[in-house]
């Protein structure tokens, strides 16, 4: 197959499906305060929510999302998406924080769906794969962002149960319109399930690009879902006292960073990855310092968020058209690999940032934020110098 395999719809349709499933697991963010209400429960007990949520899609990644590799992709994605449908109905009418927790779990599980799609594009598109796999990641970025904004609105005004409800209808759609769309893709890989897992994990051992592209992009998303997680805490609180809507706008301005995902997808094309890579680390740092000398002023949080966000969307980018260079036969188990990698990293990230913020306020947040920065600074640097070792 070649690039005309993907029409520019079939590209636009799954850019949209990734976005709206991978959504689900950032809704909770803005919403905590209002399930902390609903359950009378703490912060740091709600915080829990956003862990799960990030858990149960590293576990996702690690056991399903190798499958694409080997059975029909259009069937695993549409068992999934059923499956979300049906938790996060379940999520919009749970009675008790145990049962929103485990729901959370089980969202993040299922929304691994999103990671079945963007190896299916890179199959298909072999000419301009940073190209494609960059507009896919860009439905992504604009449902990760766009999420906080989405939550923040509708539980405002009609509560977070709401928000739930009407993510299981638009999950339901995209489910449709995928099947509708797509060719079925040939798997490669025929041995059983437990070769599958132990093949997956061989990947590592594989590929020194592939170990370190990992780490880096666990220590940058750990850095991205600890900021977001505490922001909401930090501008509910005074001296800003912002309403769920109104942190919900935050994420409106991550949004332009995301749309130009694609164009570092066509400079990864042109073997410029390692010079992105570096300047977005730099950026990254230098926006949490920004918070961390300024915390109380409202335009520092708006700079920060659009040079953080710039910062750790064009590494992720890039990384992810760096590791679909490799073997195309294993596009899944590469992928389940990284992203797993990735999504552990978030989940420790968004688990540290609430300790810290129980423990020291915004103060401590910000020291971690720069911890994390600056390992991912570190991680990339340790590799340039492990690459040019092993060449």
């Amino acid at each position: 197959m070649n690039s005309k395999t993907l029409t520019s719809g079939q590209i636009a349709i799954m850019a949209v499906s990734a976005g709206v499933c991978v959504a689900n697991i950032y809704y909770n963010q803005p919403i905590l305060p209002h399930m902390a209400r609903t359950f009378q429960a703490t912060e740091n007990e709600v915080g829990r929510v956003a862990v799960l949520a990030q858990a149960g899609y590293g576990v996702g990644l690690f056991f399903l999302t190798p499958l694409g590799d080997k059975i029909n992709r259009k069937r695993l994605m549409l068992f999934l998406q059923i499956l979300l449908v049906i938790a996060l109905g379940c999520m919009a009418l749970a009675s008790s924080l145990l049962l929103v927790n485990i729901m959370s779990f089980f969202i993040g599980l299922f929304a691994v769906s999103v990671q079945i799609i963007v190896p299916m594009a890179a199959s298909l598109a072999k000419e301009n794969r940073g190209r494609v796999v960059g507009i896919i990641f860009t439905g992504i970025l604009v449902g990760v962002l766009f999420a906080r904004v989405f939550s923040g609105f509708i539980a405002e005004w009609f509560g977070w149960r709401y928000v739930y409800g009407i993510s299981a209808g638009m999950v339901g759609v995209v489910a449709l319109a995928l099947q509708l769309s797509l060719p079925n893709v040939a798997s490669a890989f025929t041995g059983s399930y437990g070769q599958l897992l132990s093949s997956t994990l061989a990947q590592v051992r594989r590929f020194p690009l592939l170990r370190n592209t990992a780490l880096l992009g666990a220590m940058v998303f750990g850095t991205f879902c600890s900021f977001w997680t505490t922001l909401t805490f930090h501008l509910s609180g005074p001296p800003f006292q912002y309403q769920t809507g109104t942190i919900g706008l935050f994420g409106l301005l991550a949004i332009g960073a995301a749309l130009l995902a694609p164009v570092f997808g066509k400079q990864a094309d042109k073997g410029n990855a390692k010079q992105i890579r570096l300047f977005m680390a730099f950026l990254l740092i230098f926006s949490v310092l920004i918070v961390k000398v300024f915390p109380l002023s409202a335009t520092a949080f708006i700079l920060t968020v659009l040079l953080l966000d710039l910062g750790a969307q064009s590494i992720q980018v890039t990384n992810t058209a760096l590791i679909y260079t490799l073997d195309s036969t294993a596009h899944s188990r590469i992928n389940t690999v990284y992203m797993t990698s990735y999504f552990i990293g978030g989940a420790i990230g968004t688990f540290v940032g609430i300790q810290c913020w129980a423990w020291g306020g915004w103060t401590l947040v910000t020291w971690q934020l720069l911890l994390w920065s600056s390992l991912a600074m570190l991680v990339l640097l340790l590799g340039s110098r492990l690459k040019t070792a092993d060449a």
